[in-house]
C-alpha cells in the first residue's frame, strides 16, 4: 500500500511540477511500439486546407480534397517552437524537421473534427528537437474536418481553410 501511495504521489507531483512526459491512452491503431518514449508534446493551431476537385470515381461529382495542413506548433506555455505543413512535415525553429507517413487512424471523439493519427517518420533532417523522432501521434483534434455535402462544379479549384487544433506527440527510441 505504501509503495502504491508513493507512486501516486510521484505521478501527481511530476505532472504538477515538471510536466513530465507520459504517453496518453489512445485507441489500438494509434499505439506506438513499446520501445518508444515520448520526446515532446506540442499543440498545433492552424488550418487544414482542402481544394474542390472532380471526384475520382465520378468526374461529374465534386468533392473537397485534402491538400495540406498549415499550423503553428506551441509548447504548453504557449511559446511557438515550430510549424507544421505539407509532407506532412513538422519543422522546429532550431531547423530540425521530420516528415511522416500515416500508419493508422481513429475517428476523433469530437464531432466535425479530423481523425486522430499515428505516423511513422520516413525522414528527419537537421540537428535539434525533431532529429530522433520515429513516430508521431495526432490526438485531441478539434475542427479541421471537410464540410459535409461536398462542393459544386462552380467551386472547382477553390480552396477551403478549415480551422483546427490538435496535440502532436513525438516519440523516439528509449535509451
Amino acid at each position: 500500500m505504501k509503495i502504491q501511495s508513493s507512486l501516486g504521489l510521484y505521478i501527481v507531483l511530476c505532472a504538477a511540477i515538471a510536466g513530465c512526459a507520459t504517453a496518453p491512452t489512445v485507441p489500438g491503431p494509434l499505439r506506438v511500439p513499446a520501445d518508444q518514449a515520448l520526446i515532446k508534446q506540442l499543440h498545433a493551431t492552424g488550418v487544414q486546407i482542402y481544394e474542390c476537385q472532380a471526384a475520382k470515381n465520378d468526374p461529374s461529382q465534386f468533392e473537397w480534397v485534402f491538400k495540406a495542413p498549415e499550423a503553428n506548433l506551441a509548447t504548453k506555455a504557449g511559446r511557438i517552437v515550430g510549424k507544421h505543413y505539407a509532407g506532412p512535415t513538422w519543422e522546429s525553429n532550431d531547423g530540425s524537421r521530420v516528415v511522416g507517413e500515416v500508419m493508422g487512424n481513429s475517428p476523433s471523439p469530437a464531432p466535425t473534427s479530423i481523425a486522430w493519427l499515428l505516423l511513422r517518420a520516413k525522414g528527419t533532417a537537421g540537428n535539434g528537437l525533431f532529429t530522433h523522432v520515429q513516430f508521431i501521434q495526432r490526438i485531441n483534434t478539434v475542427g479541421g474536418a471537410v464540410p459535409a455535402g461536398g462542393c459544386r462544379r462552380e467551386q472547382a479549384a477553390q480552396q477551403l481553410r478549415a480551422s483546427y487544433t490538435a496535440d502532436y506527440l513525438f516519440y523516439g527510441a528509449k535509451h
